[in-house]
């Protein structure tokens, strides 16, 4: 077995922050990714300011900020236009230490990719976790090409981790939210906006900009699980959000409808008992996908990555069973509060009763009059995490 490596199944946002994170540790890092190429999706990623100082950890904070955009002042809206709230920028950076921002995830993933040595990524490399290990024994993975032991394993394979049955076959898995969501990037229309995201009765649509002038866009409705539209998603959004206020119809109008990406949104609504087995470890959505209404699935990923890096130490000092242990009890708790947070905030933007409708806006609305920072408590306790102090021995101050 060569010594010292980590084998990272899986090169989503989680994945590759572990692989950069654990490679400036020493560790000899081979990420494995299903996919044919890392190829862009066209979608945006929020990173939230506990993101960004997680990857100030990894020397790519600055460079992120360069590259994205602030979230700036905007608000939440009713589907006729009326402010419901309004937001921010500097108020959140005062508050949190650091705005909120926005950029595309092919971007992210490409800065990522750049901070690891050429061929530590594998794409087209289908994997499957056969051992766990444990102390005395290396994991175990098998590729097309051949096995692999490593001395530890990151499972960062998704909602629908392979990893996760593995190594926990009774858990019951991810349940559908009873929502679904749609994402799109289109070039910024000719009249000005201001970011929003707006509410409607069983209904959500973002609208954000990116820096390279395009702008972002997504929207969520309640929908029976494995629904399709008859002709197209874009034919489905037009009947869903057409008449909204600007520029909502206008993006419509713009976009190509092969560019409109469609999911179901699942998520682990019953906590797994640990986060690792043996030497494995998961990560990101394999051990707690959430819904969206937070804006930190991939926040939480991005901490994971460089707690389980701080835990790992140096590739010298690891303990699996220690080290493992100490990831899942820094990262369980937190991720299980923001899993149900999140539902929560889910099902209160998705009621769909026209009186429940009303009560909620007419909430938002009495909320947003105590200032923006009222309404940033809400993210108090999440926001404002900092990574462990020594979480990367080669960091320089």
């Amino acid at each position: 077995m060569p010594q010292h490596r980590a084998v990272v199944l899986g090169a989503g946002i989680g994945g590759l922050t572990a692989a950069v994170a654990l490679h400036r540790r020493g560790w000899a890092v081979t990420v494995l990714e299903r996919a044919a190429d890392l190829a862009p999706v066209g979608a945006g990623i929020g990173l939230a300011p506990n993101a960004l100082r997680a990857l100030d950890v990894i020397g790519l904070g600055d460079r992120v900020r360069a590259l994205a955009a602030w979230q700036g002042a905007g608000g939440m809206r009713s589907p006729d236009g009326r402010w419901l709230a309004r937001t921010d920028a500097r108020a959140a950076a005062a508050r949190f230490g650091d705005p909120l921002v926005l950029l595309h995830r092919a971007t992210l993933v490409e800065l990522l990719v750049s901070a690891l040595p050429a061929d530590t990524v594998r794409t087209g490399a289908p994997a499957t976790l056969d051992h766990p290990g444990d102390a005395g024994t290396p994991a175990r993975v098998t590729t097309p090409d051949g096995t692999l032991e490593a001395e530890l394993v990151v499972a960062a394979d998704g909602i629908r981790s392979a990893a996760r049955a593995a190594l926990f076959p009774a858990h019951p898995g991810p349940r559908y939210s009873g929502c679904t969501t749609w994402r799109l990037v289109i070039p910024a229309p000719a009249q000005p906006f201001a970011p929003h995201e707006t509410w409607g009765a069983g209904r959500l649509w973002g609208t954000q900009p990116l820096k390279d002038g395009r702008i972002y866009a997504y929207a969520m409705a309640a929908a029976p699980a494995g629904a399709q539209a008859p002709d197209s998603e874009l034919a489905e959004l037009l009947r869903l959000f057409g008449d909204w206020h600007h520029p909502v119809p206008e993006i419509l109008a713009a976009a190509d409808p092969d560019a409109v990406l469609r999911h179901d949104v699942h998520h682990l609504t019953d906590p797994l008992p640990a986060y690792h087995q043996g030497r494995t470890a998961l990560l990101g959505d394999a051990a707690h996908a959430m819904m969206p209404s937070l804006g930190q699935g991939g926040n939480q990923a991005v901490e994971d990555a460089v707690v389980l890096a701080h835990h790992a130490r140096t590739p010298d000092a690891f303990d699996p069973g220690r080290d493992l242990a100490a990831y899942t009890a820094d990262r369980l708790p937190r991720t299980t509060a923001i899993v149900r947070k999140a539902a929560r905030t889910g099902a209160l933007t998705l009621v769909s009763a026209r009186p429940a409708v009303a009560l909620r806006d007419t909430l938002v609305r009495t909320v947003s009059r105590f200032g923006p920072g009222f309404v940033l408590r809400g993210f108090d306790g999440i926001a404002d995490w900092r990574p462990p102090l020594d979480a990367d021995p080669s960091r320089v101050s």
